[in-house]
């Protein structure tokens, strides 16, 4: 694997956990959080709603889903 693509899988992560961790998050808060741009967190936060991993209750606010997850390290 590309370690561009290590480095996203490894963002996704951080982020899902973070909002599994803190409930109902704001994009804006995830901005700040990880430091990177509003368009990057959308993109992850895409993949992650594709996924059925977070859902938006409502605009611009991100919370998980009751699917499980099997983390690994």
């Amino acid at each position: 694997m590309k370690p561009s693509t290590n480095r996203m899988l490894n963002r996704i992560k951080c982020i899902y956990m973070f909002i599994r961790d803190n409930g109902i998050v704001t994009t804006q808060e995830l901005v700040e959080e990880f430091g990177i741009t509003p368009r990057t967190i959308q993109r992850d936060l895409n993949v992650l709603a594709y996924n059925d991993l977070v859902k938006s209750p409502s605009r611009g606010k991100w919370t998980t889903t009751q699917r499980k997850v099997k983390m690994s390290s």
